[in-house]
C-alpha cells in the first residue's frame, strides 16, 4: 500500500471526513483491520483564509508548497489537498515535489461523466465557482459546470467560511443552498465543490445525481494508493 501525504485544515472540518473516507475505503477493499497509511500536514486555516480574501495566491501556494514538501520528505507517495479552492494552487504544489498531486476536479469530472452526466451545477466558494482554474479544467474534460447567480454566489460563500468551515450545520442554512439548487436551470446533476457541503446536504436531500468532492477525492486517492 502506498502512502498518501494529506494537505488538510482548510477546513478542519472536511480533514476529518477524508481521514475517515479513507480509512472506511481502504478497510471496504481489504477487510479486516486494514486502514490507510496517511501523513497529514493540516494548516492553521486563518491564515490562509486571509490570504485567499487578499488575493495571495503565490503566498498560499507558498505555503502548501512547502508543506508538500515536508509530507514526501516524510514518505509520501501522493499528495492530496484536501479542499477544492486551495487547486488553484495546484501546479504550484505539484512544481515543489515529484510525486504527484491527485487533482480534485480530475476526479470530480470522471464521477460527473460515470453518472451520465454533463452539465453540473457547481456549488462551492465564490473563488472555485469564478475563476477558471475549476470549471476550466472541468470543460477541458467535457464537464461544462454552471453557477449560481451573483447573489446567491455571494450568499453560499457566507456560509461556507461563516457557518461550514467553523462546524456550524444550520438547518436554515441548508434550506437556503437547497432554494438556490431549485432556482438553478438545466442542470443534470450537482457538484458538492466546497468539501463542507457534503456536511450540510445528502445526496438524499436531491432528486438529480450529486457528486460530493471530498469522498471522490478520497476515492480517487485510494485507487492510487492499493494500485
Amino acid at each position: 500500500m502506498k502512502t498518501l501525504g494529506l494537505l488538510g485544515g482548510m477546513s478542519a472540518e472536511s480533514t476529518t471526513l477524508y481521514y475517515q473516507e479513507l480509512n472506511r475505503l481502504v478497510r471496504e477493499r481489504l477487510g479486516g483491520l486494514h486502514s490507510a497509511q496517511l501523513l497529514l500536514w493540516s494548516v492553521d486555516f486563518a491564515g490562509i483564509a486571509a490570504m485567499q480574501a487578499e488575493g495571495d495566491w503565490d503566498g498560499a501556494g507558498a505555503v502548501l508548497a512547502e508543506a508538500a514538501r515536508r509530507l514526501e520528505g516524510a514518505g509520501a507517495d501522493a499528495i492530496l489537498i484536501c479542499a477544492n479552492t486551495m487547486h488553484l494552487v495546484a501546479d504550484q504544489v505539484q512544481a515543489a515535489v515529484t510525486v504527484p498531486v491527485i487533482h480534485i476536479a480530475d476526479a470530480t469530472a470522471d464521477a460527473v461523466k460515470a453518472a451520465g452526466c454533463k452539465r453540473p451545477l457547481l456549488l462551492a466558494t465564490r473563488f472555485t465557482m469564478e475563476k477558471d482554474f475549476y470549471r476550466g479544467r472541468l470543460a477541458g474534460q467535457g464537464v461544462e459546470a454552471i453557477v449560481p447567480d451573483l447573489a446567491d454566489r455571494d450568499r453560499l460563500h457566507a456560509i461556507i467560511y461563516d457557518e461550514l468551515c467553523q462546524g456550524v450545520m444550520s438547518a436554515a442554512s441548508k434550506g437556503e443552498v437547497l432554494a438556490m439548487i431549485a432556482r438553478a436551470e438545466g442542470a443534470d446533476c450537482v457538484i458538492f465543490g466546497c468539501t463542507e457541503i457534503g456536511l450540510l446536504l445528502a445526496p438524499e436531500d436531491l432528486s438529480v445525481p450529486v457528486v460530493d468532492t471530498a469522498l471522490v477525492h478520497a476515492r480517487t486517492g485510494v485507487e492510487f494508493a492499493l494500485g
